[in-house]
């Protein structure tokens, strides 16, 4: 790792398809660093449920910078650099961590950045561009996915997440498909929830994106549809589009009975719908859900959970976009609403 209050501030990108597990691997290396390096996370989310950044903000980040509702390689590609150069001069941080979105290409980010560079004279400065690989499903969603494939062929490194659930042949072919994608990246297996050494992810100094963007790559494949999910005391709601109002009812019953939670996302197909987070009311008390291809975790929030005063479900749904723009809705996404008594927005 780079010496103590840099002459620049490093930025490190962390891209990966849906679910991967980026902001767990980022929150694993903040108690590796020493305690006076001020780390500041950019955070883009799908959707307006702040999820992962309210993980972020329970942990020891200076600061997290959200941009919401879109992309910020495409739709909200302007408002990356307003937010680098707010956090620069309100913080002035040792390092700046971007989380792209599920579905972000990070040529367009890199560029942008590169950008910067020559604006505020290397001031603000691309580290690296970290991939982080769902080793259980990345065979399945890179199938479906062009932008998955172009996150693991465009990167500094490789980070092959929950690799301890596959056996040695699975995950040696798993290998051999990236090295097939991307032969001279270096490939490392994360330490479980341990992450890994931020010694190996910062200093990298990247050669990625210096010239203009090559032909072929530039183009950003918008693969996500996210839906809205809420059980509680709706406000009137005639602005909103709704897919099946019948099975789809808002319910005034605050708490959620977990086995039923649990029954409800047990139901969901993991090949229309990769990603579903939000937050659940559970005995009174307030938990951050996050569910990712079959698997799920619930964290108790310990932030500002005055959102959640009169609802007790708040999720987004996120999938395939031909699948969840279909009408009516998948089956499977139905029969979770109905399971839940949830209204999808």
């Amino acid at each position: 790792m780079e010496s103590r209050q840099p002459p620049h501030i490093p930025i490190t990108i962390f891209t990966g398809f849906l679910g991967a597990g980026k902001t767990s691997i980022i929150l694993s290396l903040l108690p590796l660093l020493p305690k006076d390096y001020k780390v500041v996370l950019l955070k883009n989310e799908f959707g307006d449920v702040q999820v992962d950044s309210q993980l972020a903000k329970q942990s020891s980040l200076t600061a997290v910078s959200e941009i919401l509702n879109g992309c910020m390689c495409c739709v909200l590609v302007g408002q990356m650099e307003t937010a680098l150069r707010e956090i620069r001069d309100r913080y002035r941080p040792d390092r700046i961590i971007i989380e792209c979105s599920g579905s972000a290409f990070p040529a367009t980010l890199a560029f942008q950045i590169r950008e910067l560079e020559r604006q505020t004279d290397n001031d603000l400065r691309l580290d690296a561009i970290v991939t982080v690989i769902d080793a259980e499903n990345f065979t399945g969603y890179e199938d479906t996915s062009p932008t998955a494939k172009m996150q693991a062929s465009y990167s500094d490194i490789i980070l092959i997440n929950k690799h301890e659930h596959l056996d040695d042949h699975v995950l040696d072919i798993l290998i051999d498909n990236l090295n097939t994608l991307n032969l001279d990246t270096p490939k490392i297996k994360c330490n479980g929830r341990n992450g890994v050494d931020p010694n190996v992810l910062f200093g990298i100094d990247s050669k990625l994106f210096r010239d203009p963007i090559p032909q072929g790559i530039e183009d950003h494949h918008d693969e996500v549809k996210t839906l809205t999910a809420y059980r509680g005391f709706l406000p009137t709601c005639h602005n909103h589009e709704h897919h099946d109002r019948e099975s789809c009812a808002s319910h005034a019953e605050l708490n959620v009975d977990k086995g039923m939670l649990e029954s409800a996302l047990a139901s969901l197909n993991k090949e229309n719908v990769w990603r579903v987070k939000g937050f659940v009311r559970l005995d009174s008390a307030i938990w951050i859900l996050n569910w990712a291809f079959g698997r799920y975790d619930l964290t108790l929030s310990k932030g500002d959970i005055s959102f959640m005063q009169d609802a007790s479900i708040r999720l987004t749904i996120m999938g395939d976009k031909y699948e969840l723009n279909r009408k009516p809705i998948p089956a499977a996404v139905k029969k979770f609403c109905a399971d839940l008594q949830v209204q999808v927005m």
